[in-house]
């Protein structure tokens, strides 16, 4: 059977053209009839590309197909980096008529231009225009206002809210964007509290839309199967989602990829794992727009201040709580698992380390030596002297240049074993704030081997770390691949070790059944 709609990764969904699941299903904390019933003004976040645009249009058509209101969504991402009022207001005005234009609405019109009343107007006459009903307005993209911007439309919609009713002014508002309401309003006063009497200072109804839960994923593509019958197996199936943690752009990406690209997009082959697997590594290396936006931010103080101690492990008290966090978590690059702070998925994690590594690799000749043995397995011994090698050599230098300090050993290793295997191998990463370490789990050619990284610091004992490494690398080997090859790196990072000669901070020792390097 042809297919007549794909898996969408640009832009808003819509059911005729897309593969798309119900997003209201998604919404948390959320009273949608009561927001409306009550004539209540009301907050939604979540990170970009989870489905905030899709299902706003999605309910606007769903209010204005039935008699007993009228909704309208407008963006006002037009507005970004403008901080004057008598600039942006009046271009709201223009993103409300041209909204109410592309719904098929009445469109507002008045004669004033003045900032500090032409929102107030504006809406005023717009619930006049489509009375009998109320008027529900749905603003898109808010987080984007600054300054005396965020402040004025705060403003204008306080005052309209006390005589908002049917004719008058809309009944029920929704701002929509990255942040819950109360972190931009405060930064937009200056870091002062807002005030409590303001309308939208509703906390216990901010409402977010959540992730694809992994019935939502099989969900999504039973869509593709009932209209084609396409299938797909279910370790294809729990490997999206183990990639994903159910973020909806990575979801609809891999799909799209194995059906449209991988596949012809009327194929009916079952997708599999090794589908899957080969979609996950061409998004990574297209950096698409949505992973390269997130790459780019990791640059940035604050981000890095919590991206760094979960690549190393490093316990770093009231992370968690801090506000660069909370940032982190509107851009949906950082979660919480079991009240660990973790990098949200394994797709995020590679970007992340291949974005930080990127130009480490490209400083990296190409090796001369030999790394596969006769049955193609790695020589992971060859491989780590090497880089043992390679570290005495470059380390001091590269590392004066590095914006992850801490994380320098990690990034460069990586950037080491990225180079030699050149994408003929894949590499699983795990870290989380407070583990004391990374580990990483290599494969190649069907082979699998343990690598994991410790630091040890001025206020650290080496033996201490030694045998805590030795018991982690077990332990991760155990769920990895009980039977790979294990290999304990250890850096010492001890200001007075690092002034010793390098053949004294270079060893290489067996303990048991781990390799243990020191650098």
């Amino acid at each position: 059977m042809s297919a007549k709609r794909f898996f969408n990764t640009t832009g808003p969904c819509n059911p005729d053209d897309h593969y798309m699941l119900p997003p209201e299903a998604r919404l948390v904390g959320s009273q949608l009839s009561r927001y409306i019933n009550d004539k209540l003004y009301w907050v939604l976040h979540a990170p970009r590309q989870v489905g905030k645009t899709t299902f706003l249009q999605s309910w606007v058509r769903e209010i204005n197909a039935g008699d007993e209101a009228v909704a309208c969504y407008v963006s006002v991402e037009r507005c970004q980096g403008i901080g004057d009022a008598n600039r942006t207001m009046p271009s709201i005005y223009g993103a409300i008529q041209k909204y109410a234009k592309d719904f098929g609405l009445p469109v507002p019109e008045i004669n004033t231009d003045i900032a500090l009343d032409i929102l107030d107007k504006a809406l005023s006459k717009w619930a006049e225009i489509v009375a009998p009903k109320p008027l529900i307005v749905l603003f898109d993209e808010v987080d984007v206002l600054e300054g005396e911007t965020m402040i004025s439309f705060l403003r204008q919609l306080r005052g309209g809210f006390a005589t908002r009713g049917t004719g008058k002014f809309p009944v029920s508002i929704a701002l929509v964007g990255l942040r819950d309401l109360k972190d931009y309003i405060t930064a937009s006063k200056d870091g002062r509290e807002p005030n409590p009497g303001s309308p939208f200072n509703i906390k216990q109804d901010s409402a977010r839309l959540a992730n694809f839960s992994k019935d939502d994923v099989a969900s999504l593509f039973a869509l593709r199967t009932a209209e084609t019958g396409q299938q797909i197996t279910q370790e294809a199936l729990d490997y999206v989602y183990e990639q994903s943690r159910g973020q909806p752009w990575i979801v609809n990406s891999l799909f799209m990829r194995a059906t449209m690209i991988i596949f012809d997009r009327n194929s009916t082959e079952t997708v599999e794992l090794k589908h899957i697997e080969q979609a996950r590594e061409q998004m990574i290396q297209a950096r698409e727009t949505h992973l390269d936006a997130l790459a780019y931010r990791i640059r940035e103080t604050g981000v890095r201040g919590v991206i760094e101690p979960i690549i190393t492990g490093r316990p770093e008290p009231g992370l968690a709580d801090s506000e660069a966090f909370r940032i982190c978590l509107d851009l949906g690059l950082v979660a919480l698992e079991d009240d660990t702070p973790v990098i949200a998925n394994p797709i995020y994690r590679e970007v992340i380390v291949r974005f930080l590594t990127y130009g480490q690799q490209l400083a990296i000749q190409k090796p001369k030596w030999q790394w596969e043995k006769p049955d193609k397995s790695l020589d992971m011994d060859k491989m780590l002297e090497e880089f043992q090698k390679f570290w005495r050599r470059h380390a001091d230098i590269w590392e004066e240049k590095s914006d992850y300090t801490e994380a320098f050993p990690h990034l460069l290793l990586q950037a080491f074993l990225q180079r030699v295997l050149n994408g003929n191998g894949a590499i699983e990463r795990e870290c989380a704030a407070g583990s004391g370490r990374m580990d990483l789990g290599i494969e190649y050619n069907k082979h699998r081997y343990i690598i994991e990284i410790k630091l040890v610091h001025k206020h650290d004992g080496p033996e201490t770390v030694r045998e805590e490494g030795l018991e982690q690398i077990r332990e991760y080997r155990d769920r990895f691949a009980p039977d790979a090859p294990a290999y304990l790196v250890i850096f010492d990072r001890r200001p007075k070790i690092r002034e010793k000669p390098w053949d004294e901070r270079i060893s290489w020792e067996q303990d048991g059944d781990v390799t243990v390097l020191g650098c």
